[in-house]
């Protein structure tokens, strides 16, 4: 028997225990079904859930159970992410407060604790999808540095330094100078500050009295100068093209060179040129073959190759050093104060070195990126939303060489030995370089391993292959590669989606994914981006003890629109725990009014119109979920759920049924327990996708009454109705429907007292009119609150007037209401709102206010428009009905 309230905290952990216990989840049950495959995109191991994970993940589940329920062997692919810079740096802050540090354990050592640490602290994130009821198949989960997917990883890397992929190279990277090592452009986070923007003079070297200006936010950096450039069409210049500057505080004789990337319209016009710490002066050094001189020492400090009195200063020590020496010689003609984006490391938070010399590690991406952008081109992968193609193409297109190396300890170390000459001897294993080595070198020779481990997203453009067993050739990879959809969202399309395609076409010759599910941000329910600073970050562990899982996956569902932000917050949320209770309380009154399944029930025999009815809405609600799901519409699908259940089900159904139960024939009572039992078991299957443990609860205990279930919900078998239902039961009861409704709109527009009972005149009606207001009257006086309703011929005065197919359904409210002052009051609020209206298309068509105001500021004001014209509309059809 069910319990009066559904409580999920009850139920959730129980539920997810059962299924995973009976192994519901677990890939290669259904050996001849044919596969589903969804990968994980995998979470950081140091993370835990936020609302991004939230929807991401039950948008996958969404797919999964569906799938699964339809048949086909579903294999969701678990796992999680070493993520090397974010892991180390947990453990330093560790050894940190224990007074010690990686350098005093040693390399060894340091790795050891790392995993002593993934062990106990780990799995935090892996815990928190069971919360949400992700049902991934938690037998298979992975972790990029395990044994199988490092075996993967160093294959990769040897096969791609034997095809002439993989090199090394002197080129800037971003450089965090507190871990040491390079990151990679999504680590790097533009901050905006205030800082200031020094002019400084540089003395002409033939000439010393004039100067030529340049400007610098980064002032130390001009110690590593090689150039002024100038626009080659700068007439303020020409004749200085080829002359020489003395470079202030080092007295090095550099060029004025011409140079386009000088923009005249900037500035001065000039600019100084320091290749070795500006990605735009390294391409400019290339094209004039400057000298690249780095100043900075691995840490921030400036090395050797500037004047002593700078030598081991922190870059900002340094910084205020310069501006003090240039001042003193007067060489800075102006400073201004500005705010300007500086590049953060994302996780230590220091200011990045952008850039910094350096040998690393590269992949020459552009022939395999080739390949990744002619397959979607080709239609073998698709982009849902299809615009986003073109952010893959784009990035594809300008593709740079890909820094594959950094300078930490955990993660996987690069598979690449020096000998005693500098010769380097790129291997699987260490016993495969030394053999190589006798070999180059005729005799045995010491070799030393690089340092260096490879980047992060290196590991994690192999999931879709490598977490299959690849490079074995096992049966679940000739199965399940390639997958199906990837679900993500568009801030990786460059990192990984692209990388993911790139080694997917490279090592197994086909493309990893069939389509690729590009799913929105999530917002708060203010249409703003969730900060901390804002104080609206909405944390979904917190929501679902709240209102349980069940609530989330749904506000998130229905909020889902494909390039629409996702908005969510806590009173949604709680929005969609009530719509849980609706359904809840709706099981709870077939229970206690009898309705139990019924063996060998067939909907295809049914009498009673509103059953009929009701199982023509179950089949249109079917085929609408099934097709928005295969479309990826989950807003769509999820719409039209809440749509059958609140409304039609609850509101309308179990009200019509209601006197059959009780007053009915023997024969109806008993076809209409039977019918609503089955919609009720309908309901149940159609809504497991989107809200798992409320459907199993309740599929669990209506089950033990009637014939036995056959399996858990979870595994039930999708529905295909094939042709019952009954078009003119269904046309039948949507005129019933429309008639209450539109006498319920009258009552609350006109303000009808609750208690009055009116009078309906149906005017001008047909047979099939006629006959339905007689076969369900006794229900529309019930529902509508009518005293009467009857058929005739004239309109009685002071009438409300409904338009109901070929009939005008009068409504007498002379004696109910004050006619004129309804009419006043309409007329008022209608000449407000328009007004409202008016207002808001005066802000939307000024181009000022659009191109400066907040995006979400737009949102709310179009969503703001768009109520009040509807509310303008329902006042609208008020007046006429009273006019009529």
């Amino acid at each position: 028997m069910l319990e009066k309230t559904y409580r999920p905290q009850e139920v959730e952990q129980r539920l997810y225990q059962m299924w995973e216990t009976s192994g519901a989840f677990r890939a290669g049950q259904r050996p001849p079904a044919p596969p589903f495959t969804i990968m994980i995109p995998p979470p950081n191991v140091t993370g835990s859930l936020h609302v991004g994970h939230a929807l991401n993940d039950t948008l996958q589940d969404i797919l999964c159970r569906f799938e699964r329920m339809r048949g086909k062997d579903v294999l969701w692919q678990p796992g999680t992410d070493h993520a090397g810079i974010a892991t180390q740096l947990v453990v330093e802050r560790q050894l940190a407060e224990q007074q010690t540090s990686r350098l005093a354990l040693g390399r060894e050592e340091f790795i050891r604790r790392v995993w002593e640490w993934k062990e106990v602290s780990g799995g935090t994130i892996t815990g928190q999808l069971l919360r949400i009821g992700a049902s991934c198949d938690w037998s298979r989960e992975r972790f990029t540095m395990d044994e199988g997917l490092s075996r993967a990883v160093l294959k990769v890397f040897v096969r791609l330094y034997k095809d002439g992929l993989i090199y090394k190279d002197n080129r800037l990277v971003n450089w965090d100078p507190q871990l040491q090592t390079a990151v990679s452009d999504l680590e790097v986070e533009p901050i905006e500050v205030k800082g200031h923007l020094w002019h400084l003079k540089y003395p002409l070297a033939d000439n010393p009295a004039h100067f030529i200006v340049v400007a610098t936010t980064r002032p130390e950096t001009m110690l590593g100068d090689a150039a002024v450039a100038v626009h080659p069409e700068d007439a303020r210049y020409r004749g200085l093209i080829g002359a020489m500057v003395r470079l202030p505080l080092t007295g090095r004789l550099i060029p004025i060179i011409a140079d386009a990337y000088a923009d005249p319209e900037k500035g001065s016009g000039a600019v100084k040129i320091t290749p070795a710490h500006d990605f735009n002066d390294f391409e400019v050094g290339r094209r004039h073959d400057l000298p690249r001189h780095n100043i900075l020492a691995p840490d921030g400090t400036l090395n050797d190759f500037v004047p002593a009195a700078y030598r081991g200063l922190d870059r900002f020590a340094a910084r205020k050093k310069v501006l003090a020496d240039l001042e003193a010689l007067g060489l800075i003609e102006k400073i201004d104060p500005i705010v300007h984006a500086v590049p953060h490391d994302e996780k230590t938070k220091t200011v990045v070195l952008e850039p910094f010399l350096t040998e690393q590690w590269y992949l020459n991406a552009a022939p395999l990126a080739a390949a990744a952008s002619d397959a979607v081109r080709r239609g073998e992968t698709r982009f849902v939303p299809a615009h986003w193609e073109k952010t893959y193409f784009q990035w594809l297109d300008n593709i740079q060489p890909w820094c594959i190396s950094r300078q930490l300890w955990w993660g996987h170390q690069i598979p690449a030995w020096y000998g005693p000459d500098g010769h380097i001897f790129v291997e699987e294993s260490e016993a495969e370089a030394v053999a190589a080595a006798a070999r180059h070198y005729g005799h045995e020779a010491p070799l030393k391993r690089d340092p260096d481990v490879l980047d992060t997203w290196f590991s994690s453009a192999l999931w879709p292959f490598s977490t299959l067993g690849w490079p074995d050739q096992t049966p679940e990879l000739k199965k399940h590669y390639k997958t199906d959809v990837l679900v993500t969202m568009f801030d990786i399309i460059f990192f990984w989606v692209a990388r993911m395609m790139m080694m997917g076409l490279y090592f197994m010759r086909e493309v990893p994914f069939h389509t690729v599910l590009i799913h929105a941000r999530v917002v708060d329910e203010k249409g703003q981006k969730m900060s901390k600073t804002r104080g609206n970050v909405v944390d979904p562990l917190t929501l679902i003890d709240q209102f349980g899982a069940d609530a989330l996956r749904f506000a998130l569902a229905i909020a889902a629109a494909q390039g629409k932000d996702v908005r969510v917050g806590p009173s949604r949320v709680e929005g969609y725990r009530n719509f849980c209770t609706k359904l809840w309380n709706a099981a709870r009154f077939c229970e206690m009014n009898g309705v139990k399944r019924v063996e060998g029930f067939d909907p295809a025999r049914l009498q009673e119109t509103v059953n009929l009815w009701i199982v023509t809405e179950v089949v249109r609600t079917e085929r609408m979920v099934t097709e928005a799901i295969q479309a990826y519409r989950f807003n769509d699908a999820a719409g039209a759920l809440y749509r059958f259940i609140w409304d039609v089900f609850c509101d309308w159904y179990l009200e019509f049924i209601k006197p059959v139960l009780t007053e009915g024939s023997a024969a109806a009572q008993a076809e209409t327990r039977a019918t609503a039992a089955f919609v009720l078991d309908q309901i149940l299957i159609l809504a497991h996708p989107f809200m798992p443990f409320i459907t199993e609860e309740l599929w669990q205990v209506t089950g033990a009454e009637g014939p036995a279930r056959e399996t858990m919900l979870t595994l039930a078998p999708w529905p295909e109705y094939g042709t019952i239902g009954a078009i003119a039961a269904a046309a039948e009861m949507d005129w019933v429907i429309a008639l209450i409704s539109e006498i319920r709109s009258v009552r609350s527009t006109m303000n009808v007292p609750a208690s009055a009972k009116i009078a309906l005149v149906l005017k001008g009606a047909g047979a099939d009119s006629l006959a339905r207001l007689s076969r369900h009257k006794d229900v529309i006086l019930r529902l509508a609150r009518l005293s009467t309703a009857e058929a005739g011929d004239e309109i009685p005065k002071g009438s409300a007037q409904i338009v109901i197919g070929e009939a005008i359904a009068a409504l007498p409210l002379e004696g109910v209401i004050d006619m004129g002052a309804e009419l006043a009051r309409l007329k008022k609020e209608l000449q407000k709102i328009e007004g409202d209206i008016a207002k808001i298309e005066a802000k939307l068509s000024n181009a000022d206010f659009v191109a400066r105001a907040p995006e979400e500021i737009i949102i709310e004001q179009r969503e703001r428009k768009a109520d009040a014209e509807a509310s303008a509309l329902k006042l609208k059809e008020a007046l006429a009905r009273l006019s009529r």
